[in-house]
């Protein structure tokens, strides 16, 4: 997929001007898959060298695609047990490109984004894969903020009734085009979730999207991950929220929001309930929150999906594949209900 939007010069005058030179004139390829963020592989003549992610030009919904985020997040965690593409800049002057931006170093990985992709593992590769995701999710949750340069990242109180404020202003935002039905949905499961808001007793780094289309495996070894990417809903909070969020994203109606049928969603992969188990072996913990964290999950993904239905009808988007995530919307707010009873 070509990039015509970027201005490729601009982008190598600030590569420059951050001490990183190229063998020549820029080239870039848009990774497709991403429903939140633009990701480009920007070649200098030859191989991969970096990878630019930036916002949507246009239709982009308050902090839903803070890039800024991403960057310093992983920049702490670069050479932690949490692997990370390397950071290279951040640029967050919107005269160069229109929206702030970042580069990072590419990292030559295998991308498990469809069913088609998952098709390609073993069973006892795929077996060990999830059982890596884990171990590197745990990893995550094991990083002391502070000690790896993320004090003010985020605050470490009250992360539940937060992230339902914010959710529920993304909501005001983008719900506007919803039907009326949906509308009323939402209304009763943020009402639900608003009288079960669990206390917080443990402080991590937490992705918010951790998934397996959200690593990069090793191109020869799928129990491998070389990277983990898509950082811009982190912050600190409670590791809870990542496997309740990495459960809900085993819906189906994830099929409808990235277009495909979706690696993730497939019946080969550990149910909901075993997921939490082998997080909490792997962690040597036990979770508490889970069922209000789970339905918020089901919340969050449902105004995820309205937002990218948001952006479609609005023109930022175009293509087949962005043309169903406003069908999963309200089966996501009734399956948050469901949490409940």
């Amino acid at each position: 997929m070509s990039a015509p939007a970027l201005d490729l010069a601009a982008v190598r005058c600030r590569l420059a001007e951050a001490g990183v030179g190229s063998a020549g004139e820029l080239t870039a390829d848009r990774i497709a898959g991403g429903r939140s963020n633009q990701t480009f592989v920007l070649r200098d003549g030859g191989d991969p060298r970096w990878v630019l992610r930036c916002p949507p030009f246009a239709g982009r919904t308050p902090s839903a695609h803070d890039v800024a985020r991403e960057f310093r997040v992983t920049t702490a965690l670069h050479g932690t047990g949490v692997p990370v593409a390397a950071p290279v800049l951040l640029c967050e002057d919107d005269d160069v490109l229109g929206v702030p931006f970042t580069v990072v170093e590419y990292v030559a990985g295998r991308t498990v984004r469809t069913a088609a992709d998952l098709a390609e593992l073993s069973d006892a590769d795929l077996d060990r894969c999830v059982d890596e995701l884990l171990a590197r999710l745990a990893a995550l949750h094991a990083v002391d903020p502070d000690a790896a340069g993320l004090a003010g990242f985020g605050r470490r109180d009250a992360y539940a009734a937060r992230q339902l404020r914010r959710w529920s202003a993304q909501w005001v935002h983008v719900g506007t085009s919803a039907p009326a039905a949906t509308a009323e949905l939402e209304r009763r499961l943020r009402e639900q979730l608003s009288r079960h808001v669990p206390d917080q007793d443990t402080v991590s780094v937490v992705h918010g999207d951790f998934r397996i289309d959200n690593t990069l495996l090793d191109p020869s070894d799928p129990g491998i991950v070389r990277a983990v990417v898509d950082w811009e809903l982190s912050t600190i909070g409670d590791p809870v929220a990542d496997v309740a969020m990495m459960r809900v994203y085993r819906h189906p109606a994830l099929d409808l929001i990235v277009g495909e049928r979706a690696a993730w969603t497939s019946d080969r992969l550990p149910g909901s309930e075993e997921l939490l188990a082998r997080y909490e072996e792997q962690a040597g913990v036990r979770l508490r929150g889970n069922d209000f964290h789970l339905a918020l999950g089901y919340y969050k993904l449902a105004v995820i999906a309205q937002g990218i239905h948001h952006r479609h009808l609005s023109g930022a988007t175009s293509g087949d594949e962005f043309a169903t995530a406003g069908d999963a919307v309200a089966d996501l707010f009734r399956s948050g209900m469901g949490v409940f009873g």
